[in-house]
């Protein structure tokens, strides 16, 4: 039982700790950041998970499970972001803000969409560390790594959607503590099942694919609709398919 507990902190530690890195951003970002530059960085955000989620989790879900559980999870990952999104719009904590309130959801949404995706990562780290330990070890530090730049994608919608920087900073932070709870669940039951997984990643998948193509890029448009935006978006797929190639 212990040991299984020290893995279960150890997937913890590892989940808020790259986030955690990559949440930093809001203690440096201005509120005033020119509309270029923000719209860039949302858009490279979001091609950078569009990656992750092209090119890791619905691969390796279909890869687990094969496509018709992978679209059930999904498919089911979309209708629940939808309707956290329908509710998140009636409170009064983004209707009150005095920053950009699109831009408040979309960090919300997103942060809410990568906590589900850090639990079957924790499943991973669990499973790996029963497998063996090297594995488990090079399991944590890899997604620790490809963490840090979804930290980015949460804190910096919600710092220049009105959020302060220590409050988006500790949300964001907050999105890797389901790694932990993975961890434990994958530790505890060592070989955990796979179609459980490839759905979990499946729904990870959709809501991630709702919040980046209904929220994030249409708010980058609306702010600024130049190139150099739509590079952004392509660099950053670039780099995250370079990111899921760590795995």
């Amino acid at each position: 039982m212990e040991y299984i507990l020290k893995i279960a902190i150890v997937g913890l530690i590892s989940g808020i700790t790259g986030t955690g890195i990559g949440g930093l951003i809001a203690f440096f970002v201005d509120k005033n950041i020119s509309h270029r530059l923000l719209s860039t960085i949302l858009e490279f955000s979001a091609g950078l998970m569009t990656a992750v989620v092209c090119f890791e989790l619905i691969p390796e879900a279909i890869k687990i499970a094969g496509l018709n559980l992978t679209m059930l999870g999904v498919i089911l990952g979309l209708l629940v972001i939808i309707l956290i999104d329908d509710l998140i719009k009636q409170l009064s904590i983004v209707k009150n803000t005095r920053g950009n309130s699109n831009l408040l959801r979309a960090g919300i949404l997103v942060s809410i969409g990568l906590a589900l995706h850090n639990l079957p990562e924790g499943f991973a780290v669990g499973s790996g560390f029963e497998a063996s330990l090297s594995l488990g070890i090079t399991l944590t530090i890899v997604i620790a790594i490809h963490d840090i730049p979804e930290g980015i994608a949460m804190a910096l919608p919600m710092k220049i959607g009105g959020f302060s920087a220590l409050k988006a900073f500790l949300i964001t932070i907050l999105s890797g503590v389901p790694m932990g709870l993975g961890a434990l669940i994958g530790a505890a039951l060592g070989h955990i099942s796979q179609q459980f997984i490839a759905i979990c990643l499946g729904f990870a998948g959709g809501a991630m694919l709702y919040v980046i193509f209904a929220e994030l890029i249409p708010e980058s448009k609306r702010i600024y609709l130049g190139r150099m935006s739509s590079m952004g978006n392509i660099l950053g797929i670039v780099c995250g398919i370079i990111v899921t190639m760590l795995n």
